[in-house]
């Protein structure tokens, strides 16, 4: 299943330096369905980084939270 078009809304809309957390479990059934977790495959982690761009958003994976985060990157600071 592919993220809900409201996380489309919130990354368009989201403010600098403001983060969007999403449980690791979501993230593999989002972006790479089947491919198991616990860590999220690697192909989930590079749609995710995708899917971020494509809405001017920076994406990392924390494991030890078991969590990615989606934020808008601002320059020179």
């Amino acid at each position: 299943m592919p993220p809900p078009k409201e996380m489309d809304s919130v990354l368009t809309s989201l403010p600098l330096r403001i983060g969007a957390y999403v449980p690791d479990d979501l993230l593999e059934d989002w972006f790479a369905p089947d491919a198991g977790m616990s860590p999220p495959s690697n192909t989930a982690l590079a749609r995710a980084t995708s899917y971020g761009r494509s809405f001017e958003c920076e994406f990392k994976y924390y494991p030890e939270r078991r969590e990615g985060v989606f934020w808008k990157w601002v320059p020179a600071i």
